[in-house]
């Protein structure tokens, strides 16, 4: 009897969603980077309804992961730039890029939470006390970070929260201006950390200028901490709330590669 991989009984979509674990488990390194930029550069970057944090902080959190799925583990590397925000009170990151190493991440962080995912080369390399990492795309190695490790910080629990937007750009978006298919939905993800090893680090944060992923233009005035940590993450997401196309607009290009895209001027 032929077989047809493309097409699933109703029977097996619902076996494959009950096999599938509620949490996302993940054994991580990180090398993870907090620094000040300008203030009105923070406040411009954060959308409607988020509110920018009092401090105009950026976090940079370079990682090794090790995703455990059913019956197997996936290696990759992953980075997240984002901005401090809160939501109704709730503190978190604006998720601006996370560029990984995986396909099958990029495609489910973006389809399932509203990640703004691209694909990208990520080292992450310890010796001993000195770690590095580096992000590369088009062949610009544009985010790059290198640290000494000092003081154990001991292990630590926490929840760190980040909010992203889910959107269909239209299908018909040439014809009639810049639009979505449905109401974008504002995401909140919750990382939920459980650290057997924090050390203070001590190094540099490197921006370099790239067209496709311009970090640059968020300056590290002052490196605010860093630090290396070891040990699993879970991960899940709700939906908070829809939201106005035109709050969205101004900032979901960058989720697409644009050379070319203007910005605007602050100052």
């Amino acid at each position: 009897m032929a077989r047809l991989r493309y097409v699933k009984t109703p029977q097996q979509v619902k076996q494959d969603a009950e096999a599938r674990p509620p949490l996302l488990s993940s054994i991580v390194r990180s090398l993870r980077v907090v620094y000040e930029t300008d203030p009105a550069l923070a406040a411009a970057l954060v959308p409607r309804p988020l509110e920018p944090a009092a401090r105009p902080e950026i976090q940079v959190t370079f990682s090794h992961v090790a995703m455990q799925l059913p019956g197997r583990t996936i290696e990759i590397g992953s980075t997240i730039f984002g901005a401090r925000a809160s939501y109704d009170g709730v503190p978190g990151l604006w998720l601006v890029t996370m560029p990984m190493t995986s396909e099958p991440s990029v495609l489910s962080g973006r389809d399932r939470y509203g990640e703004p995912k691209k694909i990208a080369a990520i080292r992450f390399d310890r010796e001993g006390d000195e770690v590095s990492a580096s992000v590369s795309r088009y062949g610009i190695t544009y985010l790059e970070a290198r640290g000494r490790l000092g003081a154990s910080l001991g292990p630590r629990r926490f929840v760190e929260h980040a909010y992203t937007v889910k959107a269909l750009p239209a299908c018909d978006a040439e014809a009639a201006g810049p639009r979505f298919d449905g109401e974008p939905l504002l995401v909140r993800l919750d990382w939920r950390h459980d650290q057997r090893e924090v050390r203070a680090a001590e190094g540099e944060l490197v921006l370099r200028e790239s067209p496709f992923d311009p970090v640059a233009d968020l300056p590290v005035r002052r490196l605010v901490r860093m630090e290396y940590e070891e040990g699993t993450t879970e991960s899940d997401g709700r939906v908070l709330r829809s939201l106005p196309a035109e709050w969205v607009l101004p900032y979901f290009h960058q989720r697409y590669d644009e050379p070319g895209a203007a910005g605007i001027e602050i100052g």
